[in-house]
């Protein structure tokens, strides 16, 4: 139950990050360069949901909580 929380909680964190990080794309409408975009949304911590919902997600699928005891066929 643990595993489906934090999965559905990254997935929210990584949908909050990616609305921002295509929200703030109009900047490079306003004159920015592609770099000072990256630098920019770098530094936001509303972007930064898009990576720790990333890695939470990544953490939730690849990792197997199941004990084998050797009997199981």
């Amino acid at each position: 139950m643990t595993r489906i929380f934090f999965f559905l909680l990254g997935f929210g964190l990584m949908v909050i990050g990616f609305t921002y990080i295509i929200t703030y794309l109009n900047l490079l409408s306003f004159g920015y360069s592609f770099m000072e975009y990256l630098f920019f949304i770098a530094k936001r911590l509303e972007c930064q949901f898009a990576m720790i919902g990333f890695l939470m997600i990544s953490i939730v699928i690849l990792t197997d909580r199941r004990e084998y005891h050797g009997l199981y066929l």
